[in-house]
């Protein structure tokens, strides 16, 4: 890429995004193109059309998404499925039709199947089962990878897929009903702590920056405590308690947003799709993990985050909640090996993304 390319970023808003225009401000690059979803529509097949044939891209990151935790994946299935395919099909087809010269398609490892050998290979994708609550968007993302690996063979394209683990980072969904664990644990503990501390302030304050089904920080007490309760935080005579979905034991990977997409720049700046695989007969899983190769239980996650934000109560591990995959944990192997290693550990980042938070 060069610094005067015309970059398209489809999510710049969102944790991904966010992350990649970041980078490539920090590294040179001025020539942005953006548009939110209320100025363009990536699931609008005319829409997108008409968008990339007037500002005709160089390059593109799509990194926007239906993303959200098991309960939003095992609730909105329907609209998971169906939101993603229509952007990626879109964004991906329309770069292919306006000669777009590199484009980069960000998924995800729950592409893996459920009982994945651990740590996972890019070679483990298609071999087995997916884990059930997020199959459908797991399935719009393969398709995703299917169809810039088909569109490369056929059309000479040269359009790569990374699939980051586990994120977190400025930017993140701390939504407590659709965010991933780790901001949902980040948000929970943050609350506990003012409510063990009396400090209303803090919550009404974080109430109002984020209503609660509708509560903001006007509410009365009682009702503030009620959704609270209702969403695992609970004050009890003595000290608060805090649910945490299922036993605790499994076992995630976390990568910090910003070196995710560090590692996105340097893949877009320095490796092509044909860099991506060694058998030029049978092309396949030519997408790249981007992770640490590195995990933690949810159990001593929770610990950790418990211990950074200083909270003294309990935490109750609810074993009737699903608890998902009991261990992901990708092999970032071939992306060491094209260049490109991690360097936030999950407790300077946590410290990082928790001062971000309160700022907010």
């Amino acid at each position: 890429m060069e610094k005067n390319s015309k970059i398209y970023i489809a999510g710049h808003r969102g944790l991904v995004g966010s992350a990649i225009l970041k980078n490539l401000k920090a590294k040179g690059y001025q020539n942005f193109i953006t548009r939110t979803h209320n100025e363009l529509d990536l699931k609008d097949s005319l829409a997108v059309a008409t968008f990339f044939s007037e500002e005709k891209p160089d390059y593109v990151f799509l990194a926007a998404a239906k993303v959200g935790g098991i309960v939003a994946n095992n609730t909105y299935r329907a609209d998971f499925i169906y939101e993603n395919l229509m952007i990626q099909n879109n964004v991906i087809h329309q770069s292919y039709l306006n000669d777009v010269k590199k484009l980069m398609f960000l998924g995800s490892t729950c592409i893996y199947p459920k009982n994945c050998p651990q740590p996972m290979k890019e070679d483990s994708l298609l071999t087995d089962v997916l884990e059930y609550t997020n199959e459908p968007y797991a399935i719009a993302k393969i398709a995703g990878i299917k169809m810039c690996e088909s569109y490369n063979l056929q059309y000479g394209t040269n359009f790569i897929s990374v699939m980051p683990t586990n994120l977190y980072g400025p930017h993140d969904n701390f939504d407590l009903e659709k965010s991933h664990v780790l901001p949902a644990l980040i948000r929970k503990i943050h609350l506990g702590k003012a409510l063990e501390d009396n400090n209303w302030e803090i919550i009404s304050q974080d109430l109002n920056n984020m209503p609660i089904k509708g509560i903001n920080g006007s509410a009365s007490k009682e009702h503030i405590l009620s959704i609270l309760e209702k969403y695992g935080i609970k004050q009890t005579h003595n000290t608060v308690q805090l649910e945490v979905w299922g036993s605790g034991n499994p076992m995630r990977e976390f990568l910090w947003s910003e070196d995710m997409a560090d590692a996105c720049v340097f893949l877009m700046e320095n490796r092509n799709f044909t860099d991506c695989y060694t058998n030029s007969k049978d092309v396949r899983n030519t997408h790249i993990n981007i992770g640490t190769g590195i995990d933690i239980s949810i159990k001593n996650l929770a610990a950790l985050i418990k211990d950074i934000i200083g909270f003294n109560g309990t935490l109750y591990f609810n074993t009737e909640k699903p608890d998902g995959t009991m261990k992901k944990l990708t092999d970032p192997s071939k992306l060491h090996a094209l260049g490109w290693k991690h360097k936030v550990t999950i407790e300077e980042g946590i410290h990082t993304v928790y001062n971000w938070y309160t700022k907010q």
